[in-house]
């Protein structure tokens, strides 16, 4: 009887503290406080009551403009909480979490994976300043749209192992992507947008990530090559895209 409620106290501790040291492996990305460890233009990102904070409450957004860490990740499992308000009357209203990005040079913009935020947006998956299209639909747009609180906080999830790419909107399943084009680098910073448009306020708290063991073999953008200078007349998200006829892309088995 001693060794079963040993056994029994054993099995306890395990269930006690298994999920804390996992949440101790995921790391904050923000201290609340400023910038460290993010880049980005001054003029438009700052830090506000505690969140990182992106576009104004006066001003049209003129052009895109990106808040990028400072490193690069490969595999990761990245959550934060992220709020865009603005009035749709002035333009378009819309942000997103660029992944496995870089900057365009002498630009603004940045070239790589966006898992998209904002009304007719949320849920996709953009190639932002690459392909410039959308090239995940919603796993279920009406679930995903029904997910999303307009106006509040809303919990992404993005998790990135090999060309295997997951998003959930406030633990809803939004996105499952797998990349099958091998010139595409699976590595980069992660970047909160501010699009240009309207009137319109991004503000981002609570940023963890837990590293994932890197994918041996993968391509970079060290190996693929760096973005180059941005096409003028590349396309640009318009504010009511019409839904796709089909998937832009066959979701992974999970």
């Amino acid at each position: 009887m001693p060794s079963l409620r040993l056994a029994f106290a054993l099995l306890l501790t395990a269930f006690t503290f298994t999920p804390a040291l996992r949440a101790a492996s995921a790391t904050s990305l923000v201290d609340g406080q400023s910038l460290t460890g993010w880049e980005g233009d001054l003029k438009w990102w700052r830090v506000a009551d505690g969140a990182l904070t992106g576009g104004s409450t006066t001003e049209k957004i003129p052009r895109n403009f990106f808040l990028a860490t400072t490193r690069s990740f490969q595999n990761f499992d990245l959550r934060l909480k992220l709020k865009l308000t603005g009035d749709p009357a002035t333009g378009l209203i819309n942000s997103g979490v660029q992944i496995r990005s870089l900057r365009v040079p002498a630009d603004t913009e940045m070239s790589g994976y966006q898992v998209d935020a904002g009304d007719k947006w949320w849920g996709k998956l953009y190639d932002e300043s690459r392909r410039n299209k959308v090239i995940a639909e919603p796993l279920n747009a009406a679930a995903a749209d029904a997910a999303v609180k307009k106006g509040e906080w809303n919990e992404y999830r993005i998790r990135t192992e090999g060309p295997r790419i997951r998003a959930w909107i406030n633990g809803v399943p939004t996105v499952d992507y797998t990349e099958a084009d091998p010139s595409i680098a699976l590595d980069g910073k992660i970047a909160l947008q501010i699009h240009s448009g309207g009137i319109a306020l991004v503000q981002v708290k609570d940023v963890t990530l837990e590293e994932l063991p890197p994918t041996p073999g993968a391509p970079t953008w060290d190996l693929v090559g760096h973005p180059k200078p941005r096409d003028p007349n590349a396309k640009k998200k318009k504010a009511a895209p019409a839904p796709a006829s089909a998937p832009a892309s066959t979701p992974a088995t999970k």
